[in-house]
């Protein structure tokens, strides 16, 4: 199911806890299967419980609650607008509109060319720098007004 790389980071991660709480791994070793495959497929999800020893729906259970875990397939681009309190009373909504019209797609859909992915997401803990996008669940984007998101979305291509 995983490639050899991708099962010596699960290694890595297991290393880094007691033998009997190989399950504290799950997070990590959901990511790697994540980064492997695009998403989170169900099989995956069932792989990564049966490599760490645990229930197949406690490992759901993690992937499903994690708005960083993607359930279904995703465009190549995957943006998270913070929409919590602080970046929507921060301009995070008005940023939100915003992207959603320039790709012309909702929250927790993809462009029909599979390039742009929008998610709504929760506190980012940079409220300072609201609003706040985080882009593929690695790169945050900082004070997202219409010039630095028509940027961003132009550095996508």
């Amino acid at each position: 199911m995983f490639s050899a790389e991708t099962l010596q980071k699960f290694d890595r991660e297991v290393a880094k806890y007691p033998a009997e709480q190989k399950q504290s791994a799950s997070m990590a070793c959901l990511a790697h299967a994540q980064e492997e495959k695009g998403w989170l497929p169900p099989e995956a999800i069932e792989a990564v419980a049966n490599y760490l020893g645990m229930p197949p729906m406690a490992a759901y259970e993690v992937a499903s609650f994690y708005n960083m875990y993607d359930l279904k397939p995703v465009g190549k681009y995957k943006i998270t607008v913070c929409t919590n309190l602080p970046c929507a009373l921060s301009g995070g909504n008005h940023a939100g509109e915003y992207v959603q019209k320039k790709l012309g797609i909702g929250y927790g859909e993809t462009t029909a060319d599979g390039k742009f992915t929008l998610k709504e997401g929760e506190c980012m803990g940079a409220c300072g720098d609201a609003p706040v996008f985080i882009v593929n669940n690695r790169s945050m984007c900082s004070h997202m007004h219409p010039e630095q998101i028509d940027k961003l979305l132009e550095e996508c291509k």
